[in-house]
């Protein structure tokens, strides 16, 4: 019989976004109905994570062209990307519960919801991007977020740290701006879907924040000081401002954290 642990990597190995994006919102009403789940089981990581297709071709981030949204090509490079983070999210959401092993039930659910709503967002936005004349895999992509997840491969408690509370806390920040731009633009279903996005993430980022807390007391380290020594270690982007305040504080991001944010950003 499947346990979810091991379904869960199964559903990271899937290369078809359709077949994935589906599984993963079953695999997580499954588990809400009682499908076994044994946190001690340990695995042995499979040749070829995450199972993804064959386009996006992925280059360095900086080798990937910013578009502007006030072309109808460039909004569709725009949703293109932003499709492109979801999945990734599914990937990441899923990797943690099969590689993590030992924690409590409550921390598998969490991260099966969270892949169940990024599956969600990258339906959503693949609708919208079809809506314009495109599909995934038809723009160039980068690789940022599944690389962070191999850094962090043996480190929950940096897997924490610098993927939901780093790279994906970046979405709180970057959203609002540009859904003024699609505005502009005058896409306003992307705003909507931005909206969805915006909402669910900033339940993802609190995620992270509450079980990087958990590991920090379990392990007697002051969450706001060991943060800069596991982003130097794991070679973790130095984040910008403007900071969306509002959103990290609703995504649990405590006073202290978002001085050290601002004072570190310059």
């Amino acid at each position: 019989m499947m346990e979810t642990r091991s379904r869960a990597l199964q559903v990271l190995c899937f290369t078809d976004p359709a077949e994935k994006v589906s599984a993963a919102a079953k695999l997580y009403a499954e588990v809400l109905a009682g499908l076994a789940l044994d946190p001690a089981r340990q695995f042995v990581a499979p040749d070829g994570l995450p199972g993804r297709p064959p386009k996006p071709l992925l280059l360095p981030a900086l080798q990937v062209p910013n578009r502007s949204p006030f072309t109808l090509e460039g909004r569709a490079a725009l949703m293109h990307a932003i499709a492109h983070i979801e999945f990734n999210a599914i990937n990441l959401a899923l990797d943690v519960v099969w590689r993590f092993a030992n924690m409590p039930r409550e921390f598998y659910l969490d991260w099966l919801k969270v892949a169940a709503e990024e599956a969600l967002h990258f339906s959503l936005l693949h609708q919208h991007l079809q809506s314009l004349g495109h599909v995934y895999g038809d723009f160039d992509a980068h690789d940022g977020l599944w690389a962070m997840a191999e850094r962090t491969a043996g480190d929950l408690l940096a897997r924490m740290a610098l993927v939901p509370r780093t790279l994906e806390a970046r979405g709180l920040d970057a959203t609002p701006p540009l859904q003024a731009k699609l505005a502009r633009a005058g896409d306003l279903r992307a705003v909507e879907i931005l909206d969805i996005i915006l909402r669910d993430e900033i339940g993802h980022v609190e995620i992270g924040n509450r079980w990087y807390r958990n590991l920090c007391r379990e392990r007697g380290l002051d969450p706001v000081g060991i943060y800069p020594e596991l982003a130097k270690r794991f070679a973790a982007p130095r984040l910008r401002k403007p900071f969306n305040l509002e959103a990290r504080k609703a995504a649990g991001f405590s006073a202290e954290e978002l001085a050290y944010l601002q004072a570190d950003a310059g």
